[in-house]
């Protein structure tokens, strides 16, 4: 019941964002014609209803033109990105619901992390209370125990979540996986979150989970056409333009040379040529180069 009241907000949100604004009159004979009213128009009372509960349940308000006569969403600072991304996400999430029954038919990757760590994760940030646990990375035989800090957000990336903070004992920003920890809990410490500070402008010049101190340069990649549709279908980087070449395009982005760039651009074999920058083209000349030393010693 519940779900199903949520996939009517989520309705109806949609409906009016994508009219920009419309009248409860046109609204109600959407609803008459779609899966939720049956044949049978929105009462008023109902209407009325379901735009509080959605302030309430959702964060989002619908507001009232008086020189129009139609709703239209309030975004209450609210950018249109965050918008979509919650009614992407609990669009999905009804869904999945929905087909329980289609279960052996629906196959969704293995993010192991999000099971264990991540609900505890997101109410410590809910609460702005620090983080405590022990952190293993790939670099270290053994856990360092005792890491605490201030988690900030949380980002996913190749099926593993990761949680960003500012690392109390080094004073840093730092990002940790959530499937190389243990121990994690919830300390009674709150602290603030820093003024201004935007979760997507600490990554918005970097591919990946991985940062740099570098400024960010000019990438330019040469794609043979088949792999060019991929990069259209999803970009790389927001930043992404392209030249389409008769025989090749050619992608520029504006980003940090990062260690997930470096593997990302490897992964694509001869389909991707790095132009510029200098420096990253030698790296991932360097590279293959490793990769055909290892494989001609192979017999």
């Amino acid at each position: 019941m519940a779900s199903n009241l949520i996939n009517k907000y989520i309705w109806i949100v949609d409906t009016i964002g994508r009219y920009g604004s419309i009248s409860r009159q046109l609204l109600s004979d959407l609803w008459q014609e779609s899966e939720f009213g049956n044949g049978s128009p929105m009462p008023r009372r109902t209407f009325y209803g379901y735009r509080t509960a959605i302030a309430e349940t959702l964060g989002i308000y619908i507001e009232f033109n008086k020189s129009t006569y139609e709703y239209y969403i309030g975004l209450k600072g609210e950018d249109n990105k965050r918008l979509q991304w919650l009614l992407d996400s609990m669009s999905i999430s009804g869904m999945l619901s929905d087909a329980a029954d289609l279960s052996g038919r629906i196959v969704l990757e293995n993010v192991p992390s999000a099971r264990d760590f991540l609900p505890t994760v997101i109410e410590a940030m809910r609460q702005n209370h620090r983080l405590q646990f022990s952190y293993k990375s790939y670099n270290r035989v053994n856990y360092r125990n005792g890491v605490v800090i201030n988690p900030y957000f949380v980002k996913i990336f190749r099926q593993v979540w990761y949680v960003i903070g500012y690392n109390v004992a080094d004073k840093k920003i730092k990002t940790y996986a959530l499937d190389r920890m243990k121990d994690l809990v919830v300390q009674d410490t709150e602290f603030k979150m820093p003024p201004r500070f935007d979760a997507a402008d600490f990554f918005a010049d970097c591919y990946g989970i991985t940062t740099s101190e570098a400024p960010a340069k000019r990438v330019i990649l040469k794609v043979e056409p088949t792999q060019a549709k991929y990069f259209r279908a999803l970009p790389l980087h927001p930043s992404q333009q392209e030249v389409i070449h008769d025989n090749y395009s050619v992608f520029s982005y504006t980003l940090r040379n990062t260690f997930d760039l470096r593997e990302r651009l490897l992964s694509h074999g001869s389909a991707v040529e790095v132009l510029e920058p200098k420096e990253l083209r030698t790296q991932i000349v360097s590279e293959l180069k490793k990769a055909l030393e290892t494989y001609g010693t192979k017999k």
